[in-house]
């Protein structure tokens, strides 16, 4: 029997990182555990983005925080939603400093460091701290919910884009951005990341939206994990900007099975990050799907993921109207006619 491991190439790179293959465990609370990210590594992931440090633990003790947090959820039902549930054993700015140097120390695979905030300040000098903890390259996660009706979007844009430079200004690693689908103008956004210095786009961040609790009258958190379902929305942004940019595109948000892994390689994606494929069925998931990705590219004669990466984009595809108004057409009169 044929060793598909050794006659197709599953390598990729991702930020300048040469990566064995494409699947990387994205940003997640398993990631706190070393041990977690050892068992990753073995399981076949070529990276790991580590879980958030976030920029109101860095600018609070972790008891002030959640005194803040429950004095904001008195005065709006909606406070606690944008925070994570924050305890006594949260990781703080220097455990998490500690903790990118144990994972750098367990693990050959790159370690991609997280900084979750919304404003510049002085936390953003954490980025540097990271870089010098062994950091092989950094995460920006801008979750940023526009709630005030004066804010306009150009300003919205402006803020992300004023974040990403003085992050920029702060390290010599590459510096990616997780950016939500809640743009006017994706596509131009995408451009002027692009022209501040941004490495790559992790496309899309999920942003959790609250339930309401019909008996205690309360808003409420509400997690519901990714399904494949989720992953049209980012292979068609990732279709449309890819060429346009030169920043790496990742997506994350709905790649659950092999066949999802290789959308996104064709839609024009370096990487495609999973967390809730592993919550599901457990970090050895990763061998099934590289097995499996070797498999459906042996039978279909693809010899790389590079042969493959972009293949479907928007400038590559006979009718790059699909990826336009006109396939919005196509698909109601379709659904019509059955």
């Amino acid at each position: 029997m044929i060793d598909l491991s050794k006659t197709i190439d599953l390598s990729t790179t991702y930020l300048g990182l040469k990566l064995k293959n494409p699947l990387v465990a994205s940003s997640s609370p398993m990631c706190e555990d070393v041990g977690n990210v050892r068992r990753m590594e073995d399981a076949g992931a070529s990276a790991v983005v580590l879980h958030s440090l976030f920029e109101e633990q860095i600018e609070m003790e972790n008891d002030d925080l959640d005194r803040f947090i429950l004095q904001g959820s008195e005065m709006s039902a909606e406070a606690l939603t944008h925070f994570p549930e924050l305890t006594s054993r949260v990781m703080g700015p220097e455990g998490y400093l500690k903790h990118i140097a144990k994972c750098k120390q367990a693990v050959n695979i790159p370690i991609i460091a997280s900084l979750n905030g919304t404003t510049k300040g002085g936390w953003v000098g954490y980025a540097k701290q990271m870089e010098e903890a062994g950091a092989d390259a950094l995460e920006l996660n801008i979750y940023y919910i526009p709630v005030d009706p004066n804010r306009s979007g150009e300003q919205v844009e402006q803020q992300y884009v004023d974040l990403v430079k003085a992050v920029k200004s702060e390290v010599k690693i590459p510096v990616a951005v997780k950016l939500g689908p809640y743009f006017s103008s994706m596509a131009n956004f995408a451009k002027r990341l692009d022209a501040v210095g941004a490495d790559g786009m992790v496309l899309f961040n999920r942003f959790y939206q609250p339930d309401y609790n019909l008996e205690t009258l309360e808003v409420v958190p509400n997690l519901i994990l990714s399904n494949s379902h989720d992953l049209f929305l980012r292979l068609h942004w990732i279709a449309v900007i890819y060429g346009t940019v030169k920043a790496d595109l990742a997506l994350t948000g709905g790649c659950h099975t092999a066949f999802d892994v290789v959308k996104s390689m064709m839609a024009g994606a370096k990487v495609a990050m999973m967390t809730s494929a592993l919550l599901k069925r457990g970090i050895t998931y990763l061998d099934t799907l590289s097995t499996e990705l070797l498999i459906w590219m042996g039978e279909h004669e693809y010899d790389s993921i590079k042969q493959m990466q972009g293949s479907m984009s928007r400038n590559s595809v006979p009718q790059p109207g699909a990826f336009e108004r006109a396939n919005y057409m196509k698909v109601l009169s379709s659904y019509a006619m059955r």
